[in-house]
């Protein structure tokens, strides 16, 4: 199989203006990600990074031609993502590009375009230790993650998620004052494969996690699909007999 191509997409924003999460994430909290990726798949995957202030967020046609699984993550500038871009992801992961969804990602506009519902919270940004436990231990993504999965310090995330119901719950995470959420999810959109998973606050070395870096890892490998070209699903007209060839229609008829 070839190396799986991999864009780690990070908004870069706290690391430049908040000088403890610059000493946390020096190179960036999208390229300690990236580090992460490459520490658990090594050969299996080529990875690059990309951030916000790049020209078209570094995520240009080409680009996305070339990446099997973008990984997701942003917070406090999710509006200065141009709609243009989100459209071109969006079409992409309709394609069969794999999405991996970080921590305050699900605010972004491609997870919320994606959902299709708030994907509203409740949530506490203190040091909260965080317990992620498997819930489908059979599932990929869960391959060589403990039980529980024991994170010391990071920010809460309660329910209710306001998300479609799931079409697999990986982890579910129990926190200190007894909250519990949804944190390992994956939905299919398209021909495209989406896993979201809960931690990685930025006041927090949380994407130094050897654990935390293994599930990103598997749930890049999971996302990625095998498809012979990226083409977003199409209406087929089809008359009885023919069964390889149709009439195919742009849009809904008007």
């Amino acid at each position: 199989m070839t190396p799986v191509r991999v864009t780690v997409w990070g908004e870069n924003r706290h690391e430049k203006i908040e000088e403890h999460v610059r000493a946390i994430y020096p190179e960036g909290m999208h390229a300690t990600i990236a580090d992460g990726i490459r520490e658990n798949l090594g050969e299996v995957a080529v990875v690059t990074t990309a951030t916000l202030d790049d020209p078209e967020h570094g995520l240009t046609e080409e680009a996305l031609q070339g990446t099997d699984v973008l990984v997701w993550w942003g917070h406090a500038a999710h509006g200065e993502v141009a709609d243009e871009v989100v459209e071109r992801v969006h079409r992409h992961v309709l394609a069969g590009m794999g999405l991996v969804v970080l921590h305050s990602g699900h605010w972004s506009k491609i997870f919320m375009k994606l959902m299709g519902t708030s994907c509203t919270l409740r949530w506490r940004s203190e040091h909260d230790r965080e317990l992620i436990w498997t819930v489908d231990p059979t599932h990929p993504i869960a391959e060589g993650v403990p039980h529980p999965l024991v994170i010391d310090e990071d920010e809460m995330y309660g329910e209710f998620f306001d998300i479609p119901a799931p079409d697999e719950l990986i982890f579910i995470s129990t926190f200190s004052g007894g909250e519990a959420f949804r944190s390992g999810c994956t939905f299919h959109r398209g021909y495209g494969r989406i896993f979201y998973f809960r931690p990685g606050d930025q006041d927090f070395p949380t994407y130094h996690h050897k654990d935390v870096r293994r599930v990103i890892a598997n749930g890049v490998r999971w996302a990625r699909t095998e498809r012979p070209e990226r083409a977003v699903p199409v209406l087929l007209r089809y008359e009885t007999g023919e069964f390889f060839s149709g009439k195919s229609y742009a849009g809904p008829l008007g």
